[in-house]
């Protein structure tokens, strides 16, 4: 198992759609853009910040260059989800840990548009196989806070073990924020875990 980068991960879902896991790409900028734009307010309540600075983004073309350092140095893991040749949203490893931990944090989001088509279960579930089955960590962490229902729907859906509750984890729209977390190991995915074979092949024998 090796970290690679850049990287594709592609799944064909259960309603004949194509699910494709990519880094960024220069040409994605317009439908970046306007995807950001459209998601903007709906999605402030959910996402990180920094104590004493403003929320701001990147330009894209800054943005795209610290991604893609960060998918060569093995610190982070990157992707935007594509359905179908159309950019939806975007799922990533990040504060990855080498060493004795080999472990990362994962975290997603999806245009309004995308949501309730189960995108973001199976983006998840292909990120966390990836990272596990190939790439070499041992531990995919995901912590969400208690009022994102979407998102705890997404955890229960891959039936992912809670490990409880963790105060002040992280710094949300401007606040302190608790958190639950929850974590798969690569132990989970192999032979006699509880879902050998990987998350995604889970989710295919729920579909057939």
């Amino acid at each position: 198992m090796t970290w690679r980068w850049p990287v594709e991960v592609r799944h064909a879902l259960p309603s004949g759609a194509a699910l494709v896991l990519r880094p960024l790409s220069r040409a994605d900028r317009p439908a970046w853009e306007q995807l950001r734009e459209s998601n903007e307010a709906r999605l402030r309540r959910w996402e990180s910040t920094v104590p004493g600075q403003q929320g701001d983004f990147l330009p894209f073309h800054r943005m795209r260059r610290v991604l893609d350092r960060a998918g060569r140095a093995g610190a982070a893991l990157p992707l935007v989800i594509e359905e179908d040749g159309r950019l939806v949203g975007q799922v990533q490893l990040f504060d990855v840990l080498w060493g004795s931990r080999r472990t990362g944090v994962a975290g997603y989001w999806l245009d309004r548009d995308a949501t309730g088509r189960g995108l973001a279960t199976w983006s998840l579930a292909a990120l966390a196989d990836h990272a596990l089955l190939e790439a070499g960590l041992h531990r995919v962490e995901v912590a969400i806070r208690p009022e994102n229902t979407a998102s705890l729907a997404v955890a229960a859906r891959l039936e992912l073990p809670e490990e409880g509750p963790a105060r002040g984890l992280m710094h949300v729209d401007g606040a302190w924020a608790d958190h639950r977390v929850f974590a798969v190991l690569a132990e989970d995915l192999g032979p006699g875990g509880r879902a050998a074979g990987g998350l995604v092949a889970r989710l295919r024998e729920r579909h057939t």
